[in-house]
């Protein structure tokens, strides 16, 4: 099933969205009583197998707003660097990568790091270009992991029954302020730098390590990569960060990007105002937004 957010007369509601992504339908018409968000639907509702047998009154969803799926994270979104093997070649040899031991590529263990939750905006939103602080704005598709069974110390074996489902981010970074800094979190947290959405495919639906990765600048198509060239699979991933830290539903976390960013090309292609970024992932959906 797919599940988004749409502000429905000024209220943000969680609704169930049809195969086709045209349709919806409210969750209180699911659930009678819900009144709550994403991540309290989520934390309450394990599994959605006795929804899915529901035959929901669907209404039409062109002229409502997607916001994104959670549209105010409890917590940082967590996310994953060098993690596709071409994207770490080629941002080990853009010279912005400060992270890096000397002559390392792909590195030996995943590199994570976190996006403030007021980055994250919804399909269609405008990401500001704060060309007072950066000249090198850049994108990053990604497919993001929604956390549904919350623990720590997962392992392997069992992390894909901690999923919930999926979505799509894009990373946006002040790759200059990246480099200034010599870490990460400043040049990704700006407000607005996460759009995410258009809504989440519950994980029964999705074969997370074979979805095309696809990326458009202006029509032009920049990112083209498949999960399958994940240096660090989504179960490492999810063991690595709840070694010593208790996931809790509704976490999200973005698992990479792939070869294609602006810094991959000679010369750097940075963002620039005007500019329309378009992400497709799989049967995920689409997510377009466009640059101050």
């Amino acid at each position: 099933m797919r599940f988004a957010t749409l502000d429905i007369g000024g209220r943000a509601t969680v609704a169930a969205i049809n195969n086709d992504g045209t349709e919806y339908c409210p969750l209180s018409d699911l659930v009678p009583g819900f009144a709550g968000d994403m991540a309290q639907f989520i934390a309450a509702t394990p599994s959605v197998k006795d929804l899915s047998a529901k035959n929901p009154a669907w209404k039409k969803l062109a002229g409502e707003r997607l916001l994104a799926p959670i549209p105010v994270p409890r917590r940082n979104i967590f996310c994953v660097g060098k993690n596709y093997h071409e994207h770490a070649r080629e941002f080990s040899q853009s010279g912005f990568d400060t992270s890096a031991a000397k002559g390392e590529i792909a590195p030996e263990a995943p590199v994570v790091f976190t996006k403030a939750p007021s980055t994250v905006i919804g399909p269609n939103e405008t990401v500001l270009a704060f060309s007072e602080m950066t000249q090198q704005l850049d994108y990053e598709a990604e497919l993001a992991v929604i956390i549904g069974k919350g623990g720590r110390g997962i392992s392997k074996a069992d992390a894909m029954s901690h999923i919930w489902g999926y979505t799509i981010v894009n990373d946006v970074t002040a790759r200059d302020l990246q480099q200034k800094h010599r870490q990460w979190f400043l040049g990704k947290s700006m407000d607005t730098f996460c759009p995410m959405g258009p809504w989440i495919v519950t994980a029964d639906e999705v074969d997370a390590a074979n979805l095309d990765v696809r990326c458009w600048i202006n029509d032009e198509l920049r990112q083209d990569a498949n999960t399958s060239d994940l240096i660090f699979d989504i179960p490492t991933i999810i063991s690595t960060i709840s070694a010593g830290m208790t996931l809790q539903p509704g976490d999200v976390i973005a698992t990479g990007t792939p070869a294609g960013v602006g810094i991959g090309f000679k010369p750097p292609k940075f963002l620039k105002s005007g500019d329309v970024m378009k992400i497709e992932i799989g049967n995920l959906g689409t997510l377009v937004n466009r640059v101050a």
